[in-house]
């Protein structure tokens, strides 16, 4: 049974509803890609689908708009499936389970993935709707957006003819975004070997942060709960009665943490010591982090004696120091655009692997020359520690057009429906925009989309009404491209 059918837009909210259905985590992207050539396929549109999973399809201009310039539709296929930790939902098989309250759509204990289905949605419903007036279309759907822009750094768009480019990956409705900064993805790898020691298992849970987007709200200062498990295990680093046995947290590494988890082997005569040392150095990131981040916690559980596998020699050490001493958030605000981060990095993923613990950062700027400066910072401060750097998915920034049609004709457009200026603005996170602006010469882009909150969260929420109105802005945009 529908839980959207009622709602309007209809066509948007059917087709997001179905792609809620199926599971499109980073990685996880054969089954939505193959439903959008399925979709292409039954209404006999052209299409064409790269090895890299990346969707493309075509649709002629309506009357007199066919020899109109053609536009591309452009949004990304997979999402940031994260969930709560006691969900039982296995987010690689199962599609999520929606809810309404109110004017927000959400899905129940997981993200909702609104970012960026609901570009997905709107670009199907646009598809599959013969009474819009439009120009010419091309629709390109990417994948692995979220883990560093991977198909759009893939995919080949040489026999695409469009240059207005409306790229559908916006959160707040009435914002236009027209720059973006650059990034990266840096993990950073520490080998070890493990010796049994008998001692207690101490396990230590941090939770309660409110996360976000390592992005778009990396300048709000909130906790980060890799780096608050590193600050509280740095004071444990040189004591010999503590060993390491495991770490790991987060589940993005463009989401800032918003959980992490260590085990310790304790001496067992040392325990209540180790409990009271550690709950000092967490009750000192709860003071500094009160107003902004009130909710975060730590437990502790003893789990008595035994035979333990612990990391070897210099190994925990060297994990502990780069843990607590890592570079995290803000590192630098734009000198030219007044509340713009130009600078930032996060470690969104820790994770205990066989042979190795990895912490894996998103590295974001605006300068390239800083990007790559902050990314020497982690390769020697890795290397003093052991260990070694590996990166993935570097994309470029996407420059502001001072001369934009495209940007003209949606700003007025956006007055008469709204009555007022939209913000037009560059951001600090991510966007394909870079990467097609380098594949497309003279591309002339804006990225817009509906009201969301909380993405990348299990607190993600998609606004109805905003929904409605986005959608609405969409279709008077193209029928003004004439």
């Amino acid at each position: 049974m529908s839980i959207l059918g009622h709602l309007q837009p209809q066509g948007v909210f059917r087709f997001f509803e179905e792609i809620c259905g199926i599971p499109h985590g980073s990685h996880n992207l054969d089954q939505i890609s193959d439903y959008l050539v399925n979709f292409a396929k039954e209404r006999g549109l052209r299409y064409r689908q790269d090895e890299a999973k990346n969707v493309i399809i075509w649709k002629d201009g309506t009357h007199g708009y066919e020899n109109s310039d053609p536009v591309i539709l452009q949004g990304h296929m997979d999402m940031v499936a994260v969930k709560e930790a006691d969900c039982a939902k296995d987010m690689t098989v199962e599609g999520l389970d929606l809810a309404i309250d109110g004017d927000l759509l959400l899905a129940k204990r997981t993200s909702l993935g609104g970012d960026d289905g609901i570009a997905v949605a709107y670009a199907l419903a646009v598809l599959d709707d013969d009474t819009l007036e439009h120009p010419p279309l091309e629709v390109i759907i990417t994948t692995n957006e979220e883990v560093g822009l991977l198909g759009a750094a893939a995919i080949d768009v040489s026999d695409l003819k469009g240059r207005l480019f409306l790229n559908m990956d916006s959160e707040d409705e009435g914002v236009f975004t027209i720059s973006c900064a650059g990034g990266l993805r840096a993990d950073c790898s520490f080998g070890f070997e493990r010796e049994v020691k008998k001692a207690a298992v101490l396990e230590l849970r941090l939770d309660g942060f409110k996360g976000g987007h390592s992005g778009a709200e990396i300048h709000l200062g909130r906790a980060n709960a890799i780096v608050a498990l590193g600050r509280i295990l740095l004071a444990e680093r040189e004591n010999p009665e503590v060993s390491l046995v495991s770490v790991s947290g987060g589940e993005a590494d463009n989401a800032i943490a918003v959980f992490a988890d260590a085990a310790l082997a304790v001496a067992s005569d040392k325990v209540e010591q180790v409990i009271d040392t550690l709950k000092r150095s967490f009750d000192e990131i709860v003071q500094e982090y009160s107003s902004v981040d009130p909710d975060i916690r730590l437990t502790m559980k003893e789990r008595g004696e035994k035979d333990v596998e612990v990391l070897t020699g210099n190994a925990a050490s060297q994990v502990m120091a780069f843990l607590g001493l890592m570079p995290n958030g803000v590192q630098r605000m734009s000198p030219e655009v007044e509340g713009l981060v130009q600078t930032s990095l996060n470690p969104g993923i820790l994770a205990t692997q066989e042979k190795e613990i990895c912490v894996s950062f998103s590295v974001r700027s605006s300068c390239e020359t800083e990007k790559h400066a902050l990314l020497n910072r982690l390769r020697v401060l890795t290397s003093l520690n052991g260990g070694c750097v590996d990166t993935y998915g570097d994309y470029p920034g996407w420059e502001y057009k001072a001369d934009s049609r495209l940007r003209e004709v949606m700003v007025e457009v956006y007055k008469q429906q709204y009555g007022e200026e939209p913000v037009v603005e560059g951001i600090h996170a991510g966007l394909e925009c870079g990467l097609f602006a380098q594949k497309l010469a003279g591309l002339d882009a804006v990225s817009f989309g509906p009201q969301m909150q909380n993405i990348h969260t299990t607190r993600e929420r998609l606004s109805i009404s905003s929904t409605q109105r986005t959608w609405e802005l969409l279709c008077s945009t193209l029928k003004a491209l004439k």
